[in-house]
């Protein structure tokens, strides 16, 4: 189909498909500043240097680490959540509600799946190590679950005051009974 020329170029380059480009990478040119020589010599030198196999103290030396951020994982997550509980407030909404049980549902699933948490770190060396690094992890935890309860007393939940115990209360006998007298 044959374009009219007095139509505008863009149509015509619209109706009319593109050249084909070739698939060889000479006919792009280097961009500015580009030089081939460097970028061979790096190859080469990474060739040449092949990645040395760590030793087993190198690799307990890391697993250490991880399980240290792991273990400080809880504690990362502390400050928006203090911050979401702070903005959902007070009252009784299925917002608040949903909040609080995820607060609960955490820390708690952490607790209980402690050892299954750090048993890809723990290796015959790294076993006297790793006591402390539990010991932060569930101590980051129970911050966690403070921080819950915390919440739930902020919504009047726990029972805390003497008038949430009054089906428990027996009612006082008076010493001496006044009677009104004309």
């Amino acid at each position: 189909m044959a374009i009219d020329p007095s139509y505008p170029s863009w149509v015509r380059d619209l109706h009319s498909p593109p050249n084909p480009k070739s698939k060889s990478a000479s006919t792009i040119q280097d961009p500015p500043g580009f030089s081939p020589s460097t970028t061979s010599k790096r190859t080469a030198l990474s060739k040449q240097q092949a990645r040395k196999t760590p030793t087993a103290e190198e690799t307990d030396i890391l697993k250490i680490k991880k399980s240290w951020e792991v273990a400080l994982a809880p504690a990362k997550s502390l400050p928006m959540n203090a911050i979401m509980m702070y903005m959902s407030g007070n009252s009784l909404q299925i917002f608040s509600i949903m909040m609080v049980f995820m607060l609960f549902k955490n820390p708690i699933q952490g607790l209980l799946q402690t050892n299954q948490v750090f048993v890809r770190y723990e290796t015959p060396r790294t076993k006297s190590k790793m006591w402390a690094v539990k010991a932060v992890y569930v101590l980051m935890n129970l911050v966690a679950l403070g921080l819950g309860i915390w919440k739930v007393n902020g919504m009047g939940l726990l029972p805390t005051t003497r008038s949430d115990w009054l089906a428990w209360e027996t009612q006082r006998e008076p010493l001496e009974r006044a009677v009104f007298a004309f």
